[in-house]
């Protein structure tokens, strides 16, 4: 394929990058020599490029990309588990392969959605404004309400919790400082057999 059909072929905003014989990256955008590093930022930047064979006009940019991605595993940037890795390899030539690919890719675009949506939520709460410590309360609430449930005072859900009108409701404040104070006790003899075994 000639440069002017290679041209053609990537659109208006596609980088195109030619790789040669001798592992030399030449990016005609900028007409200048660049290195995997170098594209390696730019897909962080978000900049759409195609990575064709000089010689053969075959495109590589699969086979480039996943080269960026070996080398950052080997400086220990460890991104992929080897689990994740293991099966990946197993999915080749598998019958599922095909189906793989674009449930790679919506998993991902999912993932970045919902980072995004994490982003723009934190960047919208001000400590100043209390916002901050707000969803820091509710999450020591959600915790408390979840340690509660192994405590042995947790109530059976068959049990109803007293209404607020009956007179179980009205437990008089000695009575809530005999409980906490069992509970305490509790804890520690749960903690001492804990330790004992």
């Amino acid at each position: 394929m000639t440069d002017q059909g290679q041209a053609r072929k990537a659109t208006s905003d596609r980088v195109v990058i030619q790789k040669y014989a001798n592992r030399r990256l030449y990016n005609k955008a900028t007409s200048s020599y660049i290195t995997l590093e170098d594209l390696a930022a730019m897909v962080r930047e978000g900049v759409d490029f195609v990575v064709y064979d000089a010689k053969t006009g075959e495109d590589i940019t699969r086979k480039v990309l996943t080269q960026i991605i070996f080398d950052e595993e080997n400086r220990g940037q460890n991104l992929l588990p080897i689990q994740f890795l293991r099966q990946l390899i197993r999915f080749y030539g598998d019958q599922m392969q095909a189906f793989l690919p674009s449930y790679l890719e919506l998993s991902l675009e999912g993932f970045i959605r919902q980072q995004e949506r994490l982003r723009s939520q934190f960047a919208a709460m001000n400590p100043a404004g209390g916002a901050y410590e707000d969803q820091i309360r509710q999450n020591l609430a959600l915790f408390d309400r979840a340690m509660k449930m192994f405590t042995p005072f947790a109530y059976k859900p068959e049990e109803s919790p007293p209404s607020p009108a009956s007179p179980a409701a009205e437990t008089s404040k000695d009575d809530l400082e005999d409980l906490r104070s069992q509970l305490k006790a509790m804890q520690e003899q749960i903690a001492a057999l804990a330790k004992k075994g």
